[in-house]
């Protein structure tokens, strides 16, 4: 499969994107509700159009960064949000990332990789992470396709990559996931492990 930055610049330039419902979704908008301290270090990988980063944003919170191969995508985001700083939007692949966050926002980018790419990502995810950082957001909890993204599949598949590496808080069905959503989504707070 050819998942390159051409690959994803055509699916944003020609709005070939089924996954992007317009909006955050409710079950990160409502994580994103509580969360108090307008300081964390946030990243949202591969975010695409960025409706979590926008969200975040105007609630004030001040150390946002999205990465995302498609500069397409990331160029959407600052035709929307102007004020959102450009020196925390980074054109580059994920697995080169060199920083540390306190907070990981996933929506649908775990589901756009390579499959092969899974065991890769949760370690990624943990090199990435402060201590105690967390890993949060919504898996699909579907079989979805096998020869393009989004490549769906199951808890009990997605829970191998990172019951190691991680101390899962949850890792459960999405209570209130969007009406064509429902029953397809699964909710995951993951807390990277302190070495003793």
């Amino acid at each position: 499969m050819n998942l390159s930055e051409e690959f994803w610049d055509y699916r944003y330039k020609k709005k070939e994107t089924g996954w992007d419902i317009g909006f955050v979704s409710t079950p990160l908008k409502t994580y994103i509700d509580q969360l108090k301290d307008k300081n964390l270090k946030i990243l949202i990988p591969g975010g695409g159009n960025s409706y979590e980063a926008e969200y975040l944003h105007n609630k004030g919170f001040k150390n946002i960064f999205v990465v995302d191969l498609s500069k397409k995508a990331l160029q959407n985001l600052i035709n929307r949000v102007p004020s959102f700083p450009l020196t925390h939007l980074y054109h580059q692949n994920f697995f080169d990332l060199e920083e540390t966050f306190d907070l990981i926002i996933e929506q649908t980018f775990f589901c756009a990789l390579d499959p092969n790419l899974r065991a890769t990502y949760a370690q990624k995810m943990e090199a990435l992470l402060n201590k105690n950082g967390k890993l949060v957001g919504v898996l699909f909890n579907i079989p979805l396709y096998r020869n393009r993204p989004p490549f769906g599949g199951n808890k009990e598949e997605y829970i191998n990559y990172f019951q190691s590496i991680f101390t899962i808080k949850t890792f459960e069905p999405c209570y209130n996931s969007i009406d064509n959503r429902k029953g397809n989504e699964l909710f995951i707070i993951l807390t990277k492990k302190t070495t003793p």
